[in-house]
């Protein structure tokens, strides 16, 4: 399954890793069953999970209001996304 992963464009272009580097690899080892390693791979991969989750929920059912748990479920995941980042790099 590996194989048939896209490779980073801003990794292969910079030689640097983005911010969403290793969610397809964490997706790999959560189909796995290894929820440990897809965390350390990608700590944003559960948030991301549950962003996703309400945003589908949102679109079946568009009578309640889901703007708020988006809204924060989406600042959550981008603050995890970028403490992941430097703490990767620095």
């Amino acid at each position: 399954m590996e194989e048939y992963m896209i490779p980073c464009v801003n990794k292969t272009i910079f030689g640097v890793e983005c911010m969403g580097c290793g969610t397809q690899r964490a997706i790999a080892f959560l189909l796995r069953g290894d929820f440990i390693a897809a965390f350390k791979m990608f700590p944003a991969i559960y948030t991301t999970l549950l962003l996703f989750l309400f945003i589908g929920i949102h679109f079946i059912d568009s009578s309640r209001k889901y703007h708020k748990i988006i809204i924060s479920l989406a600042i959550v995941n981008a603050l995890i996304m970028i403490i992941s980042y430097f703490y990767k790099h620095f």
